[in-house]
């Protein structure tokens, strides 16, 4: 016989994850360790760590017959919506430019899939639910590098910063930030590594394994300190907006469209909510200090959003199992 989660039990489930963060903001804050060893930690995951866990995860993954365009599908849908509304709460609310247009739109939409959607995947549906968020991160960074290159330059040509962009020399930039980007090299890698039909296994396996055990806990650690350089800046209002876009509008459009226009399998339905239900990722501030606008509102929906995400990411998971259990 099947019974009906508690709240209480979800939480439970969710909290570690948060907790970590919250021990790294703490251990950062209060100056247990200095802020150049979280920078050096979140260099680790992002270089060799994360790389690790997705090369082994993608070159062993069992898809079982299913499709990724479905998932993608779904998951975009979700994306694409967030990002028109932020767009337009910052343009058309708040009269602000262009390039802060498309900040908003990156805050509502761009999801932490990495440093917080892995190891919250894991944490609730175990190595099973790595399979669908690695799946959706083989499509995320580019696509998501790529649109956000284009949206910025054209809006940085409205507003009158720079001359509009050659096409060639955009992709050419959009490229090479993907050539050598870590995640990005993993991911082919692994696809290179399944082609080919090479094996993973012996003494390999074992130092893959070792290398990437290390990779959420110490990405969910090295978050939480870098938690310290954001906290919560002027004109609040924006950032409020944008992050109830990213925690609810989000994962609601993309759990309609998964379960009932795609009709994707429950596992990946969840996993695809929940990682839509992530915090703001902080490639929007990375955006907004590379662009020279937005820093409020970014830093502002980074930390509302993962101050909140215990309760909001908890709830989510909640409503999928309730909609799981009455299938």
């Amino acid at each position: 016989m099947t019974f009906l989660p508690m709240p209480a039990d979800v939480l439970a489930i969710v909290l570690p994850v948060f907790a970590l963060i919250a021990v790294g903001y703490g251990v950062a804050r209060f100056g247990l360790l200095p802020q150049q060893v979280g920078a050096a930690l979140g260099q680790f995951v992002y270089v060799v760590a994360i790389p690790v866990l997705i090369f082994k995860t993608l070159a062993e993954a069992d898809l079982q017959g299913q499709s990724p365009w479905g998932l993608w599908a779904a998951y975009f849908s979700g994306v694409v919506i967030a990002w028109i509304l932020g767009t337009l709460i910052i343009r058309k609310g708040f009269r602000r430019e262009a390039r802060a247009g498309v900040i908003g739109g990156i805050s509502a939409g761009f999801a932490n899939t990495v440093m917080v959607g892995l190891p919250l995947a894991a944490q609730v549906y175990g190595e099973a639910g790595l399979v669908p968020i690695l799946v959706l991160i083989t499509v995320h960074l580019p696509v998501m590098t790529i649109l956000t290159a284009i949206l910025m330059e054209r809006a940085a040509a409205l507003d009158g910063t720079a001359d509009p962009p050659r096409l060639f020399d955009l992709a050419l930039k959009v490229a090479m930030s993907l050539a050598t980007n870590p995640i990005a090299v993993a991911i082919v890698t692994a696809l290179a590594w399944r082609l080919i039909g090479l094996p993973v296994g012996g003494m390999f396996e074992d130092v893959l394994d070792r290398i990437a055990s290390t990779a959420l806990p110490v990405a969910l650690l090295s978050l939480g300190m870098s938690m310290v350089l954001y906290g919560l800046r002027g004109n609040l209002l924006p950032g409020l907006w944008l992050s109830l876009v990213k925690l609810f509008v989000m994962p609601a459009t993309v759990f309609a469209v998964a379960a009932f226009a795609i009709g994707l399998p429950p596992l990946w339905t969840a996993v695809a909510t929940v990682t839509a239900a992530c915090p703001t990722g902080v490639n929007a501030f990375i955006f907004a200090n590379r662009y020279g606008t937005g820093h409020a509102m970014s830093t502002n929906a980074i930390t509302v959003t993962t101050a909140a995400a215990v309760l909001t990411t908890g709830a989510w998971i909640y409503v999928l199992e309730i909609w799981q259990l009455g299938l």
